[in-house]
C-alpha cells in the first residue's frame, strides 16, 4: 500500500477512538466507572470494528481497496453510512474503468 494511504488509516484510527471514546465520557460518569477507563474502552471497542472491518475485506481478496476502506469507516459512523450496494456498485465501475484501460 501507497504511504499516504496507510496514513489516512492510521489517522482515521484514531479519530475512531477519539469518537468513540468521547461519546461516553457522560455515560461513565453516571455508571460510576472512572472516565478515562470508560474512554478508553469505548475506543478500543470502536477501533476493534474498524480493525476487524478492513480484516475481513483484505481477506475477501488480498486487496483494500479505498473504497473498501470507506465503507468500513462509514460503517462506524452511521451518519456516514453507505450501502454494501453502493460499494459493490463502486467496485464494479472501477473495475471496469480498470479493464478498459487496459485494454487500450
Amino acid at each position: 500500500m501507497k504511504r499516504q494511504v496507510i496514513s489516512n488509516v492510521l489517522l482515521r484510527i484514531l479519530a475512531t477512538f477519539a469518537a468513540s471514546g468521547l461519546s461516553v465520557v457522560g455515560a461513565g460518569a453516571v455508571a460510576g466507572v472512572g472516565m478515562g477507563k470508560a474512554i478508553l474502552m469505548a475506543g478500543i471497542a470502536g477501533v476493534a470494528t474498524v480493525v476487524e472491518g478492513l480484516s475481513r475485506a483484505f481477506l475477501d481478496d488480498g486487496k483494500l481497496t479505498a473504497s473498501e476502506i470507506n465503507a468500513v469507516f462509514s460503517r462506524f459512523d452511521k451518519k456516514g453510512a453507505v450501502s454494501d450496494q453502493e460499494v459493490a456498485d463502486v467496485e464494479v465501475k472501477s473495475k471496469r474503468k480498470a479493464a478498459s484501460a487496459s485494454a487500450e
